[in-house]
């Protein structure tokens, strides 16, 4: 497999059995529109049924970004109703899609917002020294929702916690996400995907069959949780979502500059 779609780059290497999967949309942050969604969810799917694939690496191009959440200029259509409010990130990650092969995230640059959809739902996480990770939903008049609920399984409740209520006011420093537990390796600068991708070489050298049941046992540790935050998301979201044009306003409105920490 080996091919290059809006914003979207798979790369194979039958050798390894790896395949990298690049958010290729450097101009935009690496942002998600619905476009990029659909081809994304379509890469996971075809990845469940190419046997030559073992492991795979998910990562952003460029340095500035791994990837910051859905883009601010997608247009997503929602029924009439309160009770039918789609969200457009639910379904993007791999575990989502059911591949039960193991997913290793590569971060460079900002992770925020709804990259959490993505890193909540790879296996472990490498980091450049540069990346940041941060919410800024509270800080636009939004609930963190599903974000919060995917980012409480990745670090310790605190760290979730201050994470996705100090909004943009602050970012945690790759440094920090090694310490706490939410990145596993830190790297040399500009190392990260090649670190990721070395340990999915490893992986991907073991019997793909005991593979696959360790990261679906893994998953299902916390899959309750999740499943019991999520129900609860789409009624939080409607409660305490200001209306479009106050987010924008607040938005319009930030303040430049952030704590690292």
């Amino acid at each position: 497999m080996g091919a290059h779609v809006r914003g979207l780059r798979v790369t194979a290497d039958k050798d390894t059995g790896v395949t990298v999967v690049t958010l290729d949309r450097p101009e935009r942050l690496n942002a998600l529109d619905l476009a990029l969604r659909d081809e994304l969810v379509s890469v996971w799917k075809e990845l469940r049924f190419d046997d030559s694939v073992r492991a795979v690496v998910l990562t952003g191009a460029g340095e500035r970004a791994f990837c910051t959440g859905l883009d601010r200029d997608a247009e997503v259509p929602q029924p009439n109703s309160p009770y039918m409010t789609d969200d457009p990130l639910l379904n993007v990650g791999p575990k989502s899609n059911d591949l039960w092969k193991p997913v290793v995230a590569a971060v460079n640059g900002m992770a925020c917002g709804g990259a959490f959809y993505l890193l909540g739902e790879c296996d472990f996480l490498v980091a450049d020294p540069g990346a940041t990770f941060f919410d800024p939903h509270t800080t636009y008049g939004m609930v963190s929702a599903y974000e919060s609920v995917l980012m409480a399984q990745l670090m310790p409740h605190g760290e979730a916690a201050r994470t996705a209520l100090m909004g943009t006011a602050e970012r945690l420093s790759a440094a920090r996400a090694h310490t706490i537990g939410l990145v596993t390796e830190l790297t040399e600068p500009g190392r990260a995907l090649a670190a990721a991708t070395a340990a999915a070489e490893v992986i991907a050298g073991y019997p793909p069959e005991g593979v696959q049941g360790t990261v679906r046992a893994l998953w299902a540790a916390k899959e309750a949780a999740v499943q019991r935050g999520f129900a609860q998301a789409p009624h939080l979201i409607a409660l305490g979502n200001l209306p479009p044009d106050r987010q924008a306003g607040l938005f319009r409105s930030r303040q430049p500059g952030f704590r690292l920490r």
